[in-house]
């Protein structure tokens, strides 16, 4: 069997890319959570919100340490198995990765240890800021890696010269057409996903009658913060699909697998869509609510995709059904926060083993979520790796064989079959004892300061030497 390199190499990043994202989809967000917390005890003085950030801070280290790894290998494959998109782009793209390490990376590096082993050693308010510039620069980072990667989808402020891509305006560079609405939909779905995350782990710890009432504030705190993302959440998709009809109109037919252009069109819910013969096959459908969803409009008219030429067409089958995952997912979401506000309203919020078993079910989720939203976002764009402009097979290393990627993919699939289930199984260990335990059996913390006198040392001789 014939391997094809451009194949293994997409194989490659899917691999290492969809490991990587589960760290920032929980980084970003628990790094702010810890910040609330952090504040929280700073202004209120209660111990519990401490207890809470010291077991939540825990987590959060294994998790950036896991993040950190993993995301240094992603550039790193720019150069192995993408060099001509990395010579094309380098002009637009390499400072916007500078930036992010320039500004995120030493933020992060800068407050991470005060964060970390500085309890005990400077004030508390040192401390809460320490948390709030560790969440800045989680966010930093997600907002320079969001814009060269929306600017791969709508491409601005450039021009080419002899194949390569030059800045003319750096603002559009940045803010490209789809940047906002993907930063702000990718950064509260992380929330989101993290939220889920700790309810799911406060309803854990209840059913175990563990660190119950530090589980009790857990929950009781993200269900509110849930309530106020997961609403927003809908309406920022809405807004990125509008975007996305604008800009990537493609991308949004495969989405929905519509065909043929036209008004009235229907949202169809399940299909199987056959891209040899241009058609869906086995479909269920609501007549008219495609183009209200898709255009505000009963009438509205998208554009299918035989209005593209066929090489020019990402293959629908996953953008369709990783989107109705995402979609999915977050109404199961939403339905959970407003059973929240029921069972709040009758005080049976922490005592209904039915729903916090579903909130232990449901807290995965979050990530799957993630993964369906990237692989929509990322298959819908191809051919391109640069939308309309560069195609993804004519990225590749010139002289890259199959076997160079072959065994490289194999060696990271490995690699990373040990460090992120390690990883995984010590943070589950952590949330096991729960965050009074946790406490309890703490590290000691490190002392700072000079030693009483200097170190001395004896020599004991014997025979009389």
């Amino acid at each position: 069997m014939e391997l094809d390199p451009v194949f293994l190499s997409r194989l490659q990043f899917a691999w290492l890319i969809a490991w990587h994202i589960l760290m920032p989809a929980f980084t970003v967000g628990l790094a702010s959570f810890i910040a609330v917390l952090e504040g929280l005890h700073f202004f209120t003085r209660r111990e519990i919100y401490l207890r809470i950030s010291t077991f939540w801070i825990k987590i959060f280290s294994v998790a950036f340490g896991m993040g950190v790894v993993s995301g240094v290998i992603m550039p790193f494959q720019f150069g192995t198995n993408w060099s001509r998109y990395s010579d094309a782009t380098a002009n637009v793209l390499a400072p916007l990765f500078a930036y992010e390490g320039l500004t995120a990376f030493f933020l992060e590096a800068a407050f991470l240890g005060v964060l970390l082993f500085g309890r005990k050693l400077v004030p508390p308010g040192a401390h809460f800021v320490a948390a709030i510039m560790v969440a800045l620069g989680t966010l930093l980072s997600s907002f320079w890696i969001l814009a060269a990667n929306s600017w791969m989808q709508t491409p601005a402020g450039y021009e080419i010269v002899e194949g390569r891509f030059f800045p003319t305006d750096w603002l559009s560079v940045i803010f490209n057409p789809s940047f906002p609405y993907r930063f702000a939909h990718t950064v509260v779905g992380f929330y989101i996903t993290t939220g889920f995350a700790v309810v799911a782990v406060g309803s854990f710890l209840l059913l175990r009658r563990r660190s119950t009432d530090e589980a009790r504030a857990m929950v009781s705190i993200t269900l509110w913060l849930l309530s106020v993302l997961v609403p927003a959440q809908i309406f920022i998709g809405d807004q990125h699909g509008l975007n996305t009809l604008e800009h990537q109109p493609a991308k949004l037919a495969a989405i929905e697998a519509h065909w043929e252009t036209g008004s009235n069109v229907p949202l169809i819910l399940f299909t199987i869509p056959d891209d040899a013969a241009e058609t869906n096959r086995l479909t269920i459908q609501i007549p008219y609510l495609g183009s209200l969803i898709l255009t505000h409009s009963l009438d509205g008219a998208v554009k299918g995709l035989k209005d593209f030429p066929p090489d020019q067409r990402p293959p629908v089958a996953l953008p369709f059904f990783g989107f109705r995952i995402m979609v999915g997912i977050g109404l199961l979401m939403l339905g959970v926060v407003i059973l929240s506000w029921w069972l709040r309203w009758r005080h049976k919020l922490f005592d209904s083993p039915l729903f916090l078993r579903a909130c232990i079910l449901v807290g995965p989720l979050g990530f799957v979520a993630v993964l369906a939203g990237w692989t929509t976002t990322e298959v819908g764009r191809q051919p391109w790796i640069v939308y309309g402009l560069m195609r993804t097979a004519d990225a590749v290393s010139p002289s890259l064989t199959s076997w160079d990627v072959l065994m490289s993919l194999l060696f990271y699939m490995a690699v990373y079959l040990i460090i992120f289930p390690a990883g995984f199984l010590i943070m589950a260990r952590i949330i096991r004892k729960g965050p009074s335990i946790a406490e309890e059996e703490g590290d000691q913390p490190i002392e700072g300061g000079r030693p009483s006198k200097p170190i001395t040392v004896e020599l004991h001789a014997k025979g009389g030497a």
